[in-house]
């Protein structure tokens, strides 16, 4: 039985498997990367040719945007290939809509592209992503001499942006989000001063941040301690590896059931700072293979719990929480009150969800602490939240009478993700 998130019910049981999982998976493309790309060559002169997208929720929204913003787009599923001739956004001819649906990266990415020109343009977005904070972005576009409408709640969207951003130096809040300094860098290389950044705290996410400056190198704009100089994007070919963050619940299947799968297309050679979720499940006690492009994760006869700093891999933060419920201890996981500002507060929805199971569970300042324990049976809410579908479904591979609420969240950035769940009963 096929389980496309367009089909899925409205409730979905998770089986446990019969049996160790022997199997070998490739996740979707990146959407971080599929993000960056795409606005990269929305502002390339000439047509750029990107493979490997992922077609999810989160990537349309960031299809349609950049057609909003003048690019002409050309999108093939069945190849997972889109062509994209670029619009010059700094001398946008007509008002620039952008609907970025629940998609923070688009919505973040596209601010500042938005404001490259003097034509006005409008960002909005639903429901969840209105109730987001965008404050610290605005603050910055502002500074760099965008003119900011609040065309709702002050700090959220949706917004009026009227340009041109001058560019030169902006300060900006390193320890909210990375996304807000990704967007600027994105647009940097546009302004007529080009752009330096200069945080007020330390930042978050650091691989995120090197994910775009490495998407923008491959574009032809080189980015130094976070400054750009005025510089004109290349159209290029460009190659987006599989997602690691949903590697990460592929790997996690592995370390939880005692069984062994392989991630093809990851590897040393990533350019993911999530890739770095399979170090904490070899901390905990499973087996990690790793090549140039693939992961392989066996899991063992226990798993311990660790204390561990996420704060660089904070989209995996709900994929560990599933894995430590079935250690031999207790798991502390630091450095992620961000995620409070996620599409739900992950931290409070991990602990709620695994008290309901009947696990102990606690919020802390930065993070959270789980003692292991046998999960009862439960339906899960997901808050609207693919990230909390996909990692407390996890929990059903082993326990029994384990249900997913509104399990078709996960087409945000993973449609087939029951599909290749239910693949590991497969031998």
């Amino acid at each position: 039985m096929s389980f496309p998130a367009d089909r899925l019910p409205d409730v979905l049981e998770i089986r446990p498997l019969a049996a160790p999982p022997d199997a070998v998976l490739i996740p979707p493309g990146s959407k971080s990367l599929t993000n960056r790309a795409l606005l990269c060559a929305a502002m390339a002169d000439g047509e750029s040719r990107v493979a490997g997208v992922l077609f999810a929720d989160d990537t349309r929204a960031m299809l349609g945007a950049i057609a909003a913003l003048g690019a002409e787009v050309s999108a093939d599923e069945a190849s997972s290939t889109v062509h994209v001739t670029g619009a010059d956004p700094t001398i946008r001819s007509r008002p620039a809509a952008v609907d970025a649906g629940q998609s923070g990266t688009t919505s973040r990415f596209v601010m500042p592209a938005v404001s490259l020109a003097s034509t006005r343009g409008t960002v909005d977005g639903g429901p969840q992503l209105r109730s987001r904070p965008f404050g610290p972005l605005l603050h910055a576009l502002r500074a760099l001499g965008v003119t900011i409408e609040d065309l709702g709640t002050p700090g959220r969207l949706p917004v009026g942006i009227t340009g041109p951003a001058r560019g030169g130096p902006v300060s900006l809040a390193g320890h909210l989000s990375s996304q807000f300094l990704s967007g600027l860098l994105l647009a940097g290389p546009l302004m007529p001063q080009g752009l330096e950044i200069r945080l007020e705290t330390p930042l978050v996410s650091v691989p995120y941040v090197r994910m775009t400056e490495g998407v923008m190198s491959a574009f032809g704009v080189e980015v130094v301690n976070l400054a750009v100089a005025p510089a004109a994007y290349r159209a290029t070919d460009y190659q987006v590896e599989p997602d690691a963050s949903a590697a990460s619940y592929l790997l996690a299947a592995a370390a939880i059931t005692g069984g062994r799968v392989r991630v093809e297309g990851l590897g040393t050679a990533s350019a993911q700072g999530d890739v770095g979720f399979a170090d904490v499940l070899e901390q905990m006690g499973a087996t990690v293979e790793r090549t140039t492009t693939s992961i392989t994760v066996t899991g063992g006869d226990r798993l311990q719990g660790i204390d561990v700093d996420l704060s660089d891999l904070s989209d995996t933060a709900q994929t560990l929480a599933a894995v430590a419920v079935f250690a031999d201890g207790p798991t502390r996981v630091r450095g992620i009150g961000f995620i409070r500002g996620k599409e739900t507060n992950r931290i409070r929805a991990v602990v709620t969800e695994l008290r309901r199971a009947g696990i102990d569970a606690r919020e802390d300042d930065d993070g959270f602490t789980i003692q292991p324990g046998e999960p009862e049976p439960t339906r899960f809410r997901t808050y609207d939240d693919h990230r909390m579908a996909m990692s407390f479904a996890l929990i059903g591979l082993r326990s029994p009478g384990i249900e997913i609420a509104d399990p078709a969240c996960v087409a945000k950035t993973y449609p087939r993700y029951f599909d290749d769940l239910r693949r590991l009963a497969e031998r």
